[in-house]
C-alpha cells in the first residue's frame, strides 16, 4: 500500500502517455497493483473507456457508470453534515444528471454558500464530514458505489 493518491484531473488526461507517467511515480514509491478510478463521463460503456485508457497489465481499472460525486449524496451522515441539515436525504443520487451541481444547490440552499471545486468538496467530504465508500454503499440506491467495493474485492483477492 502507498498512501499516495495521483488525481488525474479529469478522463481527458486517463490517455496511455499519462497513465504511464503516473504509474512510473506510484511504482517509484514501492506500489504493486495500480488502481484506476474513473467515471463514465460522456463515453457510452465501460468498455469505451477503457480502451481509452488503454491500462497497462498492472493497473486495475474500475470504472462507475454513474459520476462518482453522487457518492457522497449517497453517504447520509456525511452529506448532512456537510450541508448542516441532519434531514437531508437524496433518494435517488445516481439519477441526478450533474451531483456535483446538485450538491452546489443544496449547499448554497442550507449553508448559504456554496462549494467552487471538486477536489475541495472530496477534501472536505472525507476530512471534515467523514464521507466513505462504505457508508455510500449502503444507500439503497446507489449500486456504482456497491460496484466499486466489489471490483476492489475482487482485485485484491485474485492478486494476492
Amino acid at each position: 500500500y502507498v498512501p499516495e493518491i495521483i488525481n488525474a484531473e479529469g478522463n481527458g488526461n486517463l490517455l496511455p502517455h499519462n497513465i504511464r507517467q503516473f504509474s512510473e511515480i506510484l511504482i517509484d514509491k514501492g506500489a504493486q497493483k495500480i488502481f484506476v478510478l474513473t467515471d463514465l463521463d460522456f463515453d457510452k460503456c465501460i468498455t469505451e473507456t477503457k480502451k481509452r485508457i488503454s491500462p497497462l497489465p498492472d493497473h486495475i481499472v474500475i470504472i462507475s457508470i454513474k459520476e462518482i460525486e453522487a457518492w457522497f449524496l449517497a453517504d447520509v451522515n456525511s452529506i448532512r453534515s456537510f450541508l448542516n441539515n441532519p434531514d437531508f436525504y437524496c433518494e435517488f443520487p445516481e439519477t441526478i444528471p450533474v451531483p456535483f451541481d446538485e450538491i452546489k444547490r443544496v449547499r448554497m440552499q442550507f449553508c448559504k454558500r456554496g462549494v467552487s471545486d471538486k477536489k475541495i468538496l472530496a477534501r472536505t467530504m472525507i476530512y471534515k464530514n467523514g464521507f466513505s465508500i462504505e457508508n455510500a454503499a449502503k444507500h439503497p440506491n446507489c449500486k456504482s458505489a456497491k460496484y466499486f467495493l466489489k471490483k476492489i474485492e475482487e482485485a485484491t483477492q485474485s492478486n494476492s
